[in-house]
């Protein structure tokens, strides 16, 4: 009977500990185990393929130190937000502000990314699984802050005005990296990872800013 790389790895597991002897392999060891476990668990389909395991530098400092239970240190996490910060990309146009509706329908939307999804429609926000953007909603997730008022609590009523540029680069810079802002942040990091186009991330931040929007009524 041929066993599959999968559960050969996972005997190895079972058997290392029903020896008593976990203890004399390197935790370097245990966790390219694991990452071989968790690899082999995962396979291409549809839009969504296996490269989605790998980390980058920053996440995989934040993972390590989410395992070990103990926050980066202070050096670590200046080093990833700055490097981070660097890597935003600010808009092409100089426009930050989009359309507000088209940024609600954007933050409303959840789909985009899972293989079931059509790989040329522009993918969602999904905003609401993590905040509160309008009074009305009645379901929404609780990970990231409100952000109802998000730009009237700012004191933004032109966010097109020169004294609303700082609140309006740092709004553009936290959707599309968030890592620039908090090193271990669990915001994804929308337009780092191309989840969001530079156009949407526009919208979006139209939505937080403008006015007129039902997140500042």
């Amino acid at each position: 009977m041929k066993i599959s790389h999968k559960v050969s790895l996972c005997l190895i597991v079972t058997s290392a500990v029903l020896a008593g002897c976990v203890s004399t392999v390197g935790s370097a060891d245990l966790d390219k185990l694991t990452a071989d476990i968790v690899k082999a668990s995962f396979r291409d389909q549809g839009p969504v393929k296996i490269d989605r395991l790998n980390q980058d530098e920053a996440q995989s400092a934040c993972s390590a130190a989410d395992v070990a239970g103990k926050p980066l240190d202070e050096k670590t996490a200046k080093a990833i937000e700055t490097a981070n910060l660097k890597a935003i990309k600010w808009p092409s146009d100089g426009k930050f502000i989009g359309d507000w509706k088209q940024g609600e329908a954007i933050a409303q939307s959840g789909r985009g990314l899972t293989w079931t999804d059509d790989a040329k429609a522009a993918n969602g926000g999904n905003c609401y699984n993590c905040h509160q953007m309008d009074k009305k909603e009645i379901s929404f997730g609780t990970l990231g802050p409100s952000l109802y008022n998000y730009g009237k609590l700012r004191g933004v009523t032109d966010p097109n005005s020169e004294a609303s540029k700082p609140i309006v680069e740092y709004t553009w810079g936290k959707i599309w990296n968030s890592k620039a802002y908090n090193a271990c942040s669990n915001m994804p990091r929308a337009g780092h990872l191309g989840i969001l186009t530079e156009a949407q991330v526009r919208h979006v931040v139209g939505l937080l800013l403008d006015p007129k929007s039902p997140v500042n009524q």
